[in-house]
């Protein structure tokens, strides 16, 4: 499928009840849109040198979906690890800043770092390559199908720092933080495991808490309260959240294994507020 195919898809997904676009039933809600671009020289030559020892290819398609045959399980684990150390997976890591400097500071955990768009992963991909890092692999794959491939009870934290907020109310559906995806990370997460969630958005704050705090099998370990407007806005009328009704919601301090990178910083610079979330996985029923 090309670029300009998936955006039609993503158009059509979009598109109004009665309207003249309908969603085919099999287009899925995509918390991504892959677009062409072109790696510079740097970004290359990382790809070239480090992708065979890092890179998992696991996937196939334009979509990202895991290939036929892939399960996350402790055998695939001890395959491509060597060990039986706990795994920790970063949905989203950026530039890679983050989970390189866990990895680098934890050797006794694998990591495992999914990520999309090309650059992420060449960068990622540098980081993991200049510090020589044994304990670190990636994967350019859509994240909630590999949860859907994943074993029982194999991966000891998930962590999902700074998703994008997908700001259009018509767009909210695609933000990755929702029940479906909740249900597969529960299953995946060993006991006690926990899903780590970090975000500068306010409204995107208030949709964790929306779809997280009263789903069966998690606990919020949070224990700072915040203000949050009780309403949606988008894209358009965000300056009307401070004058909205407020309730007060429970969140966590800020997770000391999260290095400060560059888009916190800016994030910080421009006057937000960080919003962190520490949900823990518990027995169901």
């Amino acid at each position: 499928m090309t670029n300009s195919e998936l955006d039609s898809d993503v158009a059509a997904a979009d598109a109004p009840a009665g309207g003249e676009q309908t969603p085919h039933p099999m287009h899925k809600v995509l918390s991504f849109v892959r677009r062409s671009g072109r790696l510079d020289d740097r970004l290359q030559r990382a790809w070239d040198n480090y992708a065979d020892r890092y890179l998992l290819d696991i996937t196939e398609g334009n979509l990202l979906d895991v290939r036929e045959g892939v399960t996350l399980d402790r055998d695939f684990i001890s395959r491509v690890w060597g060990n039986e150390n706990p795994l920790i997976v970063e949905i989203g890591t950026g530039q890679g800043e983050n989970v390189a400097a866990a990895a680098a500071a934890h050797p006794e955990y694998n990591f495992l770092a999914l990520e999309v768009y090309d650059p992420g992963v060449a960068h990622t991909l540098l980081l993991a390559g200049k510090q020589d890092l044994d304990n670190l692999r990636v994967a350019q794959v859509n994240a909630p199908e590999l949860f859907k491939v994943t074993a029982d009870a194999v991966v000891s934290e998930v962590w999902t720092f700074f998703p994008d907020p997908w700001p259009k109310k018509k767009h909210h559906k695609r933000r990755i933080v929702q029940e479906a995806l909740a249900a597969d990370i529960h299953r995946a997460l060993a006991q006690n495991g926990v899903w780590r969630i970090a975000t500068d958005i306010e409204d995107y704050a208030l949709h964790v808490h929306e779809v997280m705090d009263d789903l069966a099998g998690w606990r919020n370990l949070g224990r700072l309260t915040v203000s949050l407007p009780i309403e949606h806005v988008g894209k358009g009328n965000a300056d009307m959240a401070a004058d909205m009704p407020h309730a007060d919601f429970v969140e966590s301090g800020r997770f000391e294994g999260r290095v400060l990178t560059n888009f916190e910083k800016k994030g910080l610079a421009a006057g937000r507020v960080i919003h962190d979330f520490t949900y823990q996985a518990v027995a169901l029923g």
